[in-house]
C-alpha cells in the first residue's frame, strides 16, 4: 500500500510539471522556472509522503552533502557521455557544423533537472527501494531497470535495441550509484549531467525524444550500432559498454560498503550478516 501511496503522489507532481513545462512553450526562462519548481515539489513531496507512510528520516533526499554529491554525479554524467561522443567523432560518425541555440539551454536545463529527479525518484527512491526490500538488490535492479528501459519505447524515434540499451545503462548504473551512496543525490546529478550533455551541450538526440537543439549545431551519421541512429547515442554500444564499467565500480562500492540486500528471508536466517545502509 506504502508503494501505491508514495507513487501517486510523486507521479502526480511529475504530471502536473510536464503540463506546465508543455504550457510555457519556448520560453526558456519560463521553462527553468518551471522545471526547478518541479524538481524541488518532487523532492519535497516525496520526503513528506515516505515520512508520513514508513514513520522515518529519510536520509536518502538528506541535505547533508547533497551539493557535493549532486556535484559529483553531475560531472560523472557530463564526462562519461562527453567521452562517448569523442569515440562517436573519432570514427566519424559526430561532425560539429557550428553553434546551435544557445538561448535553448535555459529551457533544457530546467527540463533535463525535472526529468532526473522525477525518474530517479520514481524508479530508485520508491520503486527500486520498496521492491528491494522483498526481493533483494539484484532482482529490484533487474525487475525496475527493465521497466525503465520499456518506458522509453513510447518514445517517438524509440526502437528496442535503445530500450534495452538504456535498461543496462540507466537500470543498472543509476541503480548501482544508488546501491552504492543508499541516497538518491548521486544518481539524480548523474542522471542530469548526462542527458544535458547529450542535449543541451552535443545536441544529440536523447532517448528517440525529438530532443530540441542545444548549444552545438552538429550532426550524426553512420551505423546504427556506433551512432545509436533516430534513439542518439544511447543506443550506441559504446554507450553501453561505458555506462556498464561505471555501473561495475559504483556495485564494487556498494559490495565494500556492504550495501547490496540479499532477499528478504536470507536476511531473517539466524546469524545472517546484516547490511550496512547507513548514509554514505
Amino acid at each position: 500500500m506504502r508503494l501505491i501511496k508514495q507513487l501517486i503522489a510523486v507521479v502526480a507532481v511529475t504530471v502536473l510539471g510536464s503540463v506546465a513545462t508543455d504550457f510555457v512553450g519556448g520560453n526558456g526562462v519560463l521553462a527553468l522556472v518551471a522545471g526547478l519548481i518541479t524538481a524541488t515539489l518532487t523532492l519535497v513531496v516525496y520526503r513528506a509522503v515516505v515520512s508520513r507512510t514508513e514513520n522515518r528520516t529519510v536520509t536518502e533526499v538528506s541535505h547533508a552533502g547533497a551539493a557535493r554529491s549532486l556535484g559529483l554525479g553531475a560531472l560523472i554524467g557530463i564526462g562519461l557521455f562527453s567521452l562517448v561522443i569523442v569515440i562517436i567523432a573519432l570514427l566519424g560518425g559526430y561532425t560539429v557544423d557550428g553553434l546551435g541555440s544557445p538561448g535553448a539551454l535555459l529551457g533544457m536545463l530546467g527540463f533535463m533537472a525535472a526529468v532526473a529527479v522525477t525518474e530517479e525518484v520514481i524508479f530508485r527512491g520508491v520503486l527500486f527501494r520498496v521492491i528491494e526490500e522483498r526481493t533483494g538488490s539484484w532482482i529490484a535492479m533487474a525487475v525496475t531497470g527493465l521497466v525503465f528501459g520499456l518506458m522509453h519505447l513510447l518514445n517517438p524515434n524509440a526502437s528496442f535495441f535503445g530500450a534495452i540499451a538504456i535498461a543496462v545503462e540507466a537500470g543498472f548504473m543509476l541503480t548501482a550509484a544508488y546501491m552504492a551512496t543508499r541516497r538518491l543525490w548521486v544518481p539524480i546529478g548523474l542522471h542530469f549531467g548526462w542527458n544535458m550533455a547529450a542535449g543541451g551541450i552535443f545536441s544529440t538526440e536523447v532517448s528517440g525524444a525529438n530532443t530540441p537543439q542545444g548549444l552545438l549545431d552538429a550532426t550524426m551519421s553512420g551505423p546504427v550500432l556506433i551512432t545509436g541512429g533516430d534513439f542518439g547515442p544511447e543506443g550506441s554500444v559504446f554507450s553501453i559498454a561505458l555506462c556498464t564499467l561505471a555501473g561495475a565500480i559504483f556495485i564494487v562500492t556498494a559490495h565494500r560498503r556492504r550495501r547490496i540486500l540479499p532477499p528478504r528471508h536470507r536476511q531473517q536466517l539466524p546469524g545472517a550478516s546484516r547490511p550496512v545502509l547507513a548514509e554514505g
